[in-house]
């Protein structure tokens, strides 16, 4: 008889289960992955906050943009979908490990509330140095679809893949609808689909970047694929690449196809790398099914090849991966007062994300090249280290309870 609390006897869930009780290097890619992703989050910060062209003009234009611009933007397209699929997959290793189903259902509903009210606090404080403006992206997201995913983890996990898998390529369907046309139910479409900027009596108070549904989406495929990570080592890493290769093949069908999966198309540029750039632009807000293809894709491929990864040069992606939401909060205040001082040295006023939607034209001719961002990346990344492995330390020597929300 199947119950709760034994989750692999559960069709499908058998082969995680015994994965779960292998040695821990096992899983040690998925901290790995995450702790890239996150490294190259900061970049994308840093270049919000000091790149002199961060308000002029969107880095991934193929008529304004160069080379390492564009690939310094678009490099960190894997951050947001990696790290919301690794959560579906460490949902489904929870119930893997024995957790009972209430009590994965329980933290991820906690968890999930926990995050949003985070994410209306201290995170946007932290990104706006104002108590009056609210910049709802990942973490919002993640919370919502944790709640979510609390509800689909008692249904079988097929069902829960078919549902992730329903959502990513399905939702483009209903790029068609515009939330200025749903009346009063405009507020909720824009939660769940459409990005919006919040206005209010003509006040700018913040900005919808996350629209739910899709990141839902991302976040069951990761539960409903779950099952992979515990096959046994060589299946396990055959299987990875070939969905990542599946992944990556169907986006280069869909793009030279000119057809369905991302609400823009590409065109032959004025050089072959400019086409380059277009064919590579896809919809990130909300992220479209091309998208989520041409970030995913490679990442499932590239995990085989972390599991084979030792020594020195690991442990600071797995350190960062192993504490994300301390490290996420960390750095958007650290790379916030760092960009605040360098502007008021610079007689700028504060500068904060909510600027790009009040005045731009008060921070013209602020910050730095593309050389002076990187040297602030690197100089962040490595003052997040030392805080980041004390916390890892103090995780382990306290798992569960509270120190799990954090």
């Amino acid at each position: 008889m199947t119950t709760a609390a034994s989750p692999a006897l559960q069709p499908g869930l058998t082969s995680s289960a015994a994965a779960a009780a292998a040695p821990a290097e096992r899983l040690a890619s998925i901290d790995i992955l995450r702790g890239v992703v996150m490294v190259l989050m900061v970049l994308d910060h840093v270049r919000d906050f000091f790149h002199v062209h961060a308000a002029s003009f969107d880095p991934l234009d193929p008529e304004r943009s160069w080379a390492l611009l564009y690939a310094t933007r678009w490099v960190t397209h894997f951050c947001a979908p990696v790290f919301v699929l690794l959560a579906g997959v460490s949902a489904f290793l929870q119930l893997a490990r024995g957790k009972p189903r209430a009590e994965v259902a329980r933290l991820l509903v906690t968890r999930g509330l926990w995050l949003v009210l985070l994410e209306l606090t201290l995170i946007a404080f932290g990104w706006s140095f104002r108590f009056d403006f609210f910049f709802l992206q990942v973490i919002w997201a993640i919370g919502l679809s944790m709640v979510a995913l609390g509800a689909l983890v008692w249904l079988p996990w097929r069902a829960v893949l078919l549902i992730g898998v329903a959502i990513v390529a399905g939702h483009n369907l209903l790029d068609p609808i515009d939330a200025a046309d749903l009346g009063a139910w405009a507020p909720l479409w824009n939660l769940l689909l459409e990005p919006t900027v919040i206005v209010v009596q003509g006040k700018v108070y913040g900005f919808v970047a996350y629209p739910v549904l899709p990141w839902l989406g991302v976040m069951a495929l990761g539960f409903g694929l779950g099952p992979v990570f515990g096959l046994a080592g060589t299946r396990r890493r055959r299987t990875l690449a070939l969905l990542g290769l599946g992944l990556i093949g169907l986006f280069v069908a869909l793009r030279l196809a000119h057809g369905y999966g991302d609400p823009s198309t590409w065109a032959a540029q004025a050089t072959p790398g400019r086409t380059l750039m277009d064919f590579l632009s896809t919809s990130k807000y909300p992220p479209s099914l091309q998208f989520v293809c041409m970030t995913i894709g490679p990442a499932l491929l590239l995990l085989p090849l972390l599991e084979r990864l030792k020594g020195f040069w690991v442990e600071p992606w797995r350190t960062f991966g192993a504490v994300p939401f301390f490290f996420y909060i960390l750095h958007i205040y650290l790379v916030h007062a760092l960009s605040t001082a360098f502007s008021l040295a610079q007689s700028y006023p504060v500068w904060g994300v909510a600027d790009f939607f009040r005045d731009p034209a008060a921070f013209r001719g602020f910050g730095y090249d593309l050389a002076g961002v990187y040297l602030v990346w690197i100089a962040v990344v490595a003052a997040l280290y030392l805080p980041c492995r004390w916390f890892a330390g103090v995780k382990r020597q306290h798992p569960g309870g509270w120190m799990s929300y954090l």
